[in-house]
């Protein structure tokens, strides 16, 4: 179905033979859905029946799937079709979202000014511990990143990650950034962690499309939609979405489409708040900045199909 892809390495497939049992199924699997780890979530899925992919059950992505089932914005999201237990642990059962594609060109946008939840950040700072792992991620990035006392522990805290993380991509200045790209040919990039200025985005988003001006206006008019649907939508008003993404999806008969999707860390307000998700966020008032990415990304597809007009 979505979200997250892989190349078709003999190194990669290696790796999706533990989740998958191998069955005349398995084959069409590799070949049909390139898209199990770009993301983060090797390990998380499994074929499902009648063509359906499962993801490992989470409670809140399991509620709201279904509370989104009844909202306005049901045709924006993956079908959720109840939970399911396989092998011995529960999935929730989604849609396949890539079904109607022949060798679909796939993107995974991160949407938001932030990526971790006011909680998260709160949990962190009660218990504040070094993580040697995520010094480690920080030095891959930007060896200079760590400050001189974080390179003598060779340790950094959570918060102080999480925090950092954001200020080097785009999700701080355009209010999403991109996870990784899927094209054609099988061929992935995940290499955006420092893609962080709209020229740099906007060359990515040329790269993925190739200049194809139906395909942009697909996505164009896609995401006017989700946008106004949006701003209607009760689900919306009334949760903090954090880690959600965008996927877009085309292929080369034209077909294009886009979807919200994950709902892992999306959590509901108390009773009476709501969130406009474009004010600034100020730690305490639980904005998220959705609607602030989405309108950058509106504008940047708008600018790009306005050159490329035949």
């Amino acid at each position: 179905m979505y979200f997250v892809w892989m190349d078709l390495s003999h190194k990669s497939w290696k790796k999706i033979k533990n989740m998958v049992h191998w069955s005349p199924f398995v084959m069409s699997f590799k070949k049909k859905y390139p898209w199990i780890q770009l993301a983060g979530h090797a390990g998380s899925f499994k074929a499902g029946a009648n063509g359906r992919i499962l993801k490992k059950h989470c409670e809140s992505e399991q509620r709201c799937l279904s509370l989104l089932m009844k909202d306005v914005l049901r045709p924006y999201v993956p079908g959720y079709h109840g939970d399911v237990e396989k092998d011995g642990q529960r999935y929730n059962q989604m849609e396949d979202l890539l079904a109607d594609f022949d060798l679909p060109c796939v993107m995974d946008c991160k949407m938001g000014v932030r990526t971790y939840l006011e909680e998260e950040l709160t949990k962190a700072r009660k218990k504040p511990s070094v993580r040697a792992d995520m010094y480690l991620k920080m030095m891959e990035v930007d060896p200079e990143a760590p400050t001189a006392e974080e390179q003598e522990q060779k340790a950094v805290t959570k918060p102080r990650y999480m925090q950092w993380r954001e200020t080097i991509s785009s999700t701080s200045t355009l209010g999403f950034r991109i996870e990784g790209i899927k094209k054609e040919d099988g061929t992935v990039s995940r290499d955006f962690k420092k893609t962080k200025r709209r020229e740099q985005v906007t060359a990515a988003f040329e790269d993925f499309v190739k200049g194809n001006h139906g395909i942009l206006n697909c996505y164009m008019s896609r995401l006017e939609e989700i946008r106004d649907t949006l701003e209607d939508s009760p689900f919306f008003k009334a949760h903090e979405v954090i880690g959600s993404s965008l996927l877009f999806v085309h292929d080369n008969k034209g077909r294009a489409k886009v979807w919200m999707i994950d709902f892992g860390k999306t959590t509901p307000l108390s009773e009476g708040e709501e969130l406009n998700h474009r004010a600034p966020w100020v730690e305490g008032n639980r904005e998220d900045g959705y609607l602030i990415g989405l309108d950058c990304l509106l504008d940047i597809i708008r600018t790009m199909a306005a050159q490329t007009q035949p």
